[in-house]
């Protein structure tokens, strides 16, 4: 069921509403993480709930946040009885006065994803700092964020993305704060789309029958990444140990 809210972030919820109906997309990128996922687990940006729906269904202890309280309330009509959700927040992971503000959570999780997250905050490094507070000893920080520099356009500057990162400057970002496990780049063919779609034709947001065409092709667009083995992708992601 799609709620309808008066969104100021309008394109992001057009975006995140197209990507909702992309099942095969959102399970790729989820299981690409999976592995790494463990304990209590808190969801940072969740949106509208694309990949918390998968998270709910497989972990059990689930936190669901966001900075936008018309994405927390969307949660809380799509999510507030499931039985393995512990809580929906609003949560800004670059609020200077974080660990303050949260302070009954910090050190509380085993786990903490920021997909397609950290992209949208000035202050990247701030934020994995206090991301990096909320998670135990040993905790797992899973981070997703638009890659190369060079492809940044339209869709980008309309979803607010202050930049795009190298494989290398996601590392640089992270390992301060972590032990880096993992960095590699994610989704090959997306390329192509993002491209001609925002820099060439100047769209405002991912045309939902492009991305229909997109989740159909899924299936070949992962043996793709296989085969290039993680060397090349629209986005990077990155695991890191506390």
């Amino acid at each position: 069921m799609k709620i309808m809210v008066q969104h100021p972030d309008k394109e992001g919820y057009e975006t995140l509403s197209t990507l909702a109906g992309a099942d095969n997309f959102n399970k790729w990128m989820y299981e690409t993480i999976r592995p790494y996922v463990k304990g209590r687990v808190l969801e940072a940006g969740s949106g509208i709930g694309n990949i918390s729906t998968l998270l709910l269904e497989t972990q059990q202890e689930v936190v669901l946040s966001d900075f936008s309280p018309a994405y927390t309330e969307i949660l809380s009509a799509h999510f507030k009885d499931h039985l393995h959700l512990s809580g929906i927040l609003q949560m800004d992971l670059a609020d200077s006065r974080f660990g303050e503000k949260y302070a009954s959570l910090l050190g509380s999780f085993d786990t903490v994803i920021a997909l397609n997250v950290i992209e949208h905050v000035a202050n990247d490094n701030l934020a994995v700092s206090n991301c990096r507070s909320l998670l135990k000893a040993g905790g797992h920080f899973i981070i997703l964020v638009p890659a190369w520099p060079g492809l940044y356009n339209r869709f980008d500057s309309e979803l607010g993305h202050y930049r795009r990162y190298q494989k290398k400057a996601l590392r640089q970002l992270i390992s301060p704060h972590f032990s880096v496990l993992q960095t590699r780049y994610f989704n090959l063919a997306g390329i192509v789309g993002w491209f001609f779609s925002g820099a060439i034709l100047r769209k405002k947001t991912i045309p939902s029958s492009q991305m229909r065409v997109f989740n159909t092709l899924v299936p070949v667009f992962r043996i793709m990444d296989k085969v290039v083995g993680g060397r090349l992708g629209l986005s990077v992601w990155a695991v890191g140990r506390k």
